[in-house]
């Protein structure tokens, strides 16, 4: 029975991967909105309202009313798309994520068929693409990531099959489809760099086909006119200067952002990290594998990278150390790899494989605000088909294939469930906190922001504005501990009612500084995830006391 299933998954390709995405994704398709999920969710709902006016409203995500336009640093397609989802199949957890289902589908899909043109295992590709951790994590949230990834996939796939065929038409799809990518995400633009590299190593001149490459630009152009026109800004110009600015204002060095970013490409996509002794012949590997073990592990503990995260608890510093060697580590192998390819074929196809990963490092480790599992996603189609590249090339056996991809499998998955259980644990943190501390006659107010503030304010609790506070004695104050943008708390002025605290994932993290988990962001740890003792997320309630006067 098994053997006749695998032939016909073999047979069948697209339905396999459609299944495997399926049984992927869809456990997680009830999970609570996080992180900056409320930022699309928001806008989705404004557009419903005033389609032409995506940022037309102010939001409290910093302490302060602000104008979304001004809090966002993406462009609106991802939140459009919401819009019509929710017409669809309503505002509810599972009816949202069930409509993301087709984005990520898309990168699958579309990994599977750019693939055919680099190796002759694309379905091996496809699978350790969906399997990735920077992929599942991604796919079950409600941000643009993904979906900006799905137009550039395909982008790329109909870009080289019109270079191939010397056709027109399938160029300008591909420059409509980065365009779409472009509004997706603002990453996406770099599509027109890359394929214009590819197009000029592939047939060794320029051709009126290549004047497609105009549309996105022209695209990104009439966006800033109009922002600049709706709100006074260009808003792509913004999200630029606020990269610029953030990034020095978190005083990482090169180094460490290096470290950080190696560390989130292999602990991002697992599998290939596993399969990185069959990369080389046995001698080569244990060559470089000697050498890259013995840098990385003065790197990590002589530069003492688990000390530059000082939330990190004691006991856990060494363990995070450890798993921050394995993982950057295995990423300089993968990047070895790339080198290698590179060097050996020197064919437009190793050139755009090489670009296409290494524009995306370096954009993530050094120019956006900070390095972060997001910025990174791009990345791993390619790096899925190099390495099945060079599996093909030295023969790989299929036995420790399998086992290294099932191995990546099951670690995606329990980094999936992981961030699952963390959303689900902060939803239930402000569950509680409305039902136990909400005042007969006075407001529940509260700090913090992400997918808590989100279930506060649906729950009828509202946000501090710190510039017009409008607490008034008696008045409840609850402030998550492990949260954002919070102020401290006046002694004084205030009496400690309760502690909510309400366990989330056991033993794996994605977001939380005491372990070092740090998917959103490396601010709060070095690697997407982490292993380690993971503490409950706690909420704090107050009430306001009766000013005194002196």
């Amino acid at each position: 029975m098994f053997e006749n299933l695998r032939r016909w998954l073999a047979a069948h390709p697209r339905w396999a991967l459609t299944l495997a995405t399926l049984a992927a994704l869809v456990p997680f398709l009830a999970k609570p909105f996080n992180i900056d999920d409320p930022l699309f969710l928001w806008a989705a709902k404004q557009i419903q309202l005033h389609p032409l006016d995506p940022y037309g409203f102010n939001v409290n995500w910093y302490g302060v009313s602000q104008p979304m336009w001004s809090v966002t640093e993406n462009p609106p397609l991802a939140c459009y798309f919401l819009a019509l989802s929710a017409l669809i199949f309503g505002w509810s957890e599972v009816g949202l994520h069930t409509a993301y289902l087709l984005p990520a589908l898309a990168v699958v899909w579309g990994t599977w068929r750019l693939a055919q043109k680099f190796c002759t295992r694309p379905l091996l590709v496809a699978l350790l693409v969906l399997f990735a951790p920077l992929f599942l994590v991604s796919a079950t949230t409600l941000m643009c990531d993904v979906l900006m990834l799905a137009f550039w996939v395909w982008a790329v796939v109909f870009w080289l099959e019109g270079v191939e065929q010397k056709s027109g038409g399938k160029q300008l799809l591909a420059a409509c489809l980065m365009s779409l990518s472009l509004l997706a995400k603002y990453y996406g633009i770099c599509l027109v760099p890359l394929l214009a590299a590819y197009s000029l190593i592939q047939e060794r001149k320029l051709n009126c086909r290549m004047a497609n490459l105009l549309i996105p630009l022209a695209a990104l152009a009439a966006f800033e006119l109009l922002t600049k026109k709706l709100y006074g800004h260009a808003l792509f110009v913004s999200a630029a200067d606020y990269a610029q600015a953030t990034k020095g204002s978190l005083g990482h060095s090169g180094l460490m952002r290096s470290l950080q970013a190696f560390g989130f490409v292999g602990a991002g996509i697992a599998a290939a990290v596993f399969l990185a002794p069959w990369l080389w012949s046995r001698r080569t590997f244990l060559i470089l594998a000697g050498g890259v073990l013995i840098v990385t592990g003065l790197a990590v503990f002589i530069g003492a990278l688990p000390q530059q995260y000082g939330a990190v608890s004691a006991d856990a510093k060494f363990s995070l150390g450890l798993q921050a060697w394995f993982w950057i580590a295995g990423a300089i192998l993968l990047l070895v790899a790339v080198v290698a390819d590179l060097t050996q074929r020197r064919d437009a196809t190793a050139w755009l494989l090489a670009l296409w990963i290494g524009g995306t490092l370096v954009f993530a480790a050094y120019l956006n605000w900070t390095v972060n599992a997001r910025s990174l996603l791009p990345l791993v189609p390619a790096l899925a088909i190099l390495v099945v590249r060079r599996l093909e090339r030295n023969s790989a056996a299929a036995k420790p294939v399998a086992f290294a991809v099932t191995l990546g499998a099951l670690l995606g998955m329990a980094v999936a469930h992981a961030d699952f259980l963390y959303a689900i644990a902060v939803r239930q943190s402000a569950a509680e906190t409305i039902t136990k501390f909400t005042p007969e006659n006075s407001n529940l107010w509260f700090q913090g922001h992400w997918g808590f503030q989100f279930y506060m304010e649906k729950w009828g609790a509202f946000v501090i504005d710190t510039k017009h506070p409008g607490l008034k004695p008696g008045d409840n104050l609850a402030m998550p501990l492990a949260n954002t943008s919070l102020l401290p708390i006046d002694p004084a002025n205030t009496e400690l009612l309760g502690t909510i605290s309400v366990s989330g994932p056991h033993g794996l993290s994605t977001w939380n500084p005491v372990v070092g988990g740090g998917f959103y962001a490396a601010v709060t740890g070095p690697l997407p995830f982490a292993f380690g003792r993971v503490p409950a997320e706690q909420v704090a309630v107050y009430k306001l006391k009766p000013v005194t006067k002196p």
